[in-house]
């Protein structure tokens, strides 16, 4: 095998060597059936068993909480942007939002076309170099839920501690750090999470949701955007990314293996603690984008003293076998996504790479 790229990309990113290894050994033929995973009937009890696998395999993963269902949709999170307010948002609520970069404002945008909403924190004026505090959030009488998204991937910030929202359903965007460490879904009315960054494969989009949330939608949508419709068809309504949800199970065991959720973090905070130590010790040749208590542990942003140097940065880097290293390009600068799969030796490789860069051009 060809010697593997330093995969950076912020989604679709890197999924373990492992789980692609597993999926190659079955892929022509899934466990003697004489075909590939992909060529089944959704309808067959083969598949099906897969599906189901792994939707319990991520509950269990959680914790089990009880009174949760898992979703496998499509249309990744900005389907859900839209979906969400469509489903749980009804005449005379409003919707509060937590807004703190790109992937808030588009979650808000969409929101606004349906319903009335509201900005219940904000960390716009700080340019969302930060998360806000939700300590003291006040909502109103009639919020349908408040949505957040937890982790930023273009600004790299996250949130490291969830508000307690009383009777309001809390409402997480997790699509960049679901997974990446131990949360306790019971905070939650619902998460949901495009699967392309810490799940497997872009084509499948996860819910994990108190059922009481997505038992009864409004008659008056489309079939197919109501969480009911795939709900009662246990996500089989129409045919789902069957390939995808089948990597999903594969990473999930993958995750299991690494000493589940505990274990995962640990590595997680440990890899973004070295990327984060050798920016912070450069001297100011590497500057962090975001402020140090709302920092992310997937997605590490940083800049340089001008932008002909980030681009020589880039450049040298691609040339070293790092990909995915350049900023997104609303923001620009430099961003390395850290995902679970990511690994240690690759993150220890980049800060090598910065060293040398640093010493030829400090």
């Amino acid at each position: 095998m060809s010697k593997r790229a330093y995969n950076f990309n912020a989604g679709p990113a890197a999924v373990p060597l492992e789980v692609l290894g597993r999926a190659q050994a079955e892929f022509v033929d899934y466990q003697d059936n004489g075909m590939s995973i992909m060529e089944m009937s959704h309808r067959g009890a083969v598949y099906e068993g897969v599906h189901n696998e792994a939707q319990s395999r991520l509950l269990n993963l959680l914790g089990n909480p009880e009174g949760y269902k898992v979703l496998f949709l499509q249309g990744g999170a900005s389907t859900q942007f839209a979906m969400l307010p469509m489903n749980l948002l009804s005449e005379g609520k409003t919707a509060g939002y937590v807004k703190t970069g790109s992937w808030a404002n588009k979650a808000i945008s969409e929101a606004k076309l349906i319903g009335d909403t509201f900005i219940a924190a904000s960390s716009e004026e700080n340019q969302y170099k930060s998360v806000p505090s939700l300590a003291n959030l006040q909502l109103p009488e009639n919020a349908a839920y408040l949505h957040l998204t937890s982790n930023e991937t273009i600004e790299g910030t996250q949130f490291q501690e969830f508000p307690d929202t009383g009777n309001v359903p809390l409402i997480a965007d997790m699509s960049s750090d679901i997974l990446s460490r131990s949360i306790d879904v019971k905070n939650f009315g619902m998460i949901y999470a495009g699967a392309q960054k810490n799940l497997g494969p872009s084509g499948v989009t996860v819910v994990i949701a108190r059922e009481e949330l997505i038992q009864n939608s409004p008659k008056h949508i489309p079939t197919v955007l109501r969480y009911d419709t795939h709900t009662k068809n246990n996500s089989l309504y129409n045919t789902p990314p069957s390939f995808s949800i089948y990597m999903v199970n594969q990473v999930l065991k993958w995750i299991e293996e690494q000493g589940s959720l505990a274990g995962i973090e640990a590595k997680n905070r440990e890899k973004a603690q070295l990327l984060y130590n050798a920016i912070d010790n450069s001297g100011g040749f590497f500057r962090g984008f975001a402020d140090a208590d709302s920092r992310s542990n997937m997605n590490v942003t940083f800049r340089m003293a001008s932008e002909d140097l980030e681009k020589q940065f880039i450049k040298a880097s691609e040339q070293e076998g790092f990909v995915g290293l350049k900023g997104h390009r609303s923001v620009g600068g430099l961003r390395a996504s850290i995902y679970n799969a990511v690994p240690y030796e690759h993150i220890k490789a980049l800060v090598d790479f910065m060293g040398e860069f640093q010493r030829k051009n400090g």
